[in-house]
């Protein structure tokens, strides 16, 4: 017998907030000549720069963030390329995030740019979670000149699927008791951690729209799809209990470089170790993590595109290790390396109990993983 499905809290009142191309959004308040222009924010196309977020106009060419610098400028030659300000962006997300406060000190940030807020208890605007979205929003652009989108409803997965649904500088209201209606047409792909993989697997089966998916028993879904399937069970009903969760133990910390040319031998890869080293151990002393190092890794991204990860457990920091790693991954391809990363994982921490989810909202989160 299938677990009793959990029922959707219909007293909870969840937004997400996005800021809308926030890099590229700032850039472009910053300097007037950006604003009739397509405009991305990323690294020089000459260098194997990637973009890290662009413009609506530079979008309707068809650039995106994660394209390679040089694709980008194929697609849009008039494209202008800004280099990243992470100091300036993360002064303007302190302030943003003062706004939240507010309003509800329950803030799950996920980046610089976004983040659920819980405002069930808040007693702003008399409770309504769409007033809130929309003072929010407007004291956003009052004080940043920034605009952001904003998704309402009784949880977690529908707010940020919400948010999304009147981009830019808008928001979307879903009502528990429309749940049920809105699940029957929203695309599977939707579901966080449905990738590119995922969904040519669910498109396979005949499946599309949560519709589809919901004629799957739970036994069925997970026999296909593993953890994963239960999961897609109660999300294509649109369930989610998750709480917001004010504070995220850091599971991992790591620092990559991609090379201008690429590193054609394993000596090469070995003889950039030092300097990665060091700039990791330099971030591990400022994070303060709390938490011991137990897993040490190396990435590989190779001139193909493909990459891989190799991992082992390490009581602490353990320089030698990493040549281990790096020896183990350069041959499972035995091809030209154009990034290199080092990284550490923290002991895990205790977890909030909820319905399995990706730990991260990622395309294709369990798609891709070696």
């Amino acid at each position: 017998m299938p677990d009793a499905l959990p029922k959707i809290q219909a007293n909870r009142k969840i937004i997400h907030v996005d800021m809308d191309c926030f890099y590229a959004a700032i850039e472009m308040r910053d300097d007037p000549l950006l604003r009739s222009a397509p405009v991305a924010v990323g690294g020089s196309p000459d260098k194997r720069g990637v973009i890290a977020t662009c413009n609506y106009e530079a979008r309707s060419y068809g650039v995106h963030s994660a394209m390679a610098s040089a694709h980008a400028k194929r697609l849009c030659p008039n494209l202008i390329i800004v280099p990243p300000n992470f100091d300036k962006y993360r002064h303007d997300s302190k302030v943003i995030r003062s706004i939240f406060a507010k309003y509800t000190p329950l803030i799950e940030p996920l980046s610089l740019d976004e983040a659920f807020l819980d405002v069930s208890e808040s007693t702003e605007y008399k409770g309504s979670a769409t007033y809130i979205a929309q003072a929010i929003r407007h004291d956003i652009y009052n004080e940043l000149k920034l605009t952001a989108s904003a998704g309402i409803a009784p949880n977690k997965f529908l707010a940020k699927v919400a948010s999304d649904w009147e981009k830019p500088n808008g928001q979307f209201v879903i009502e528990p008791s429309a749940v049920d209606r809105f699940m029957v047409d929203l695309p599977v792909k939707k579901i966080p951690g449905v990738g590119k993989k995922t969904s040519e697997k669910l498109h396979n089966m005949g499946i599309y729209s949560c519709q589809d998916l919901q004629e799957l028993e739970l036994l069925e879904l997970t026999r296909r799809f593993g953890t994963f399937g239960r999961s897609l069970y109660y999300l294509a009903r649109g369930v989610d209990n998750r709480p917001v969760i004010t504070h995220y133990p850091r599971k991992s910390l790591s620092v990559e470089n991609t090379y201008d040319k690429d590193l054609y031998r394993l000596e090469d890869c070995l003889s950039e170790i030092p300097k990665l080293l060091s700039t990791l151990k330099q971030r591990l002393a400022r994070s303060k993590v709390d938490a011991p190092v137990n897993k040490m890794f190396v990435k590989l991204k190779f001139s193909d595109f493909s990459a891989t990860t190799v991992e082992r457990t390490s009581f602490g920091v353990n320089d030698d290790l990493f040549y281990e790693l790096m020896d183990e991954g350069f041959h499972r391809r035995e091809k030209s390396v154009r990034l290199l990363g080092l990284g550490v994982r923290f002991q895990n921490a205790e977890s909030a109990s909820f319905v399995q989810l990706p730990l991260e909202y990622l395309d294709g989160a369990f798609d891709d993983e070696e």
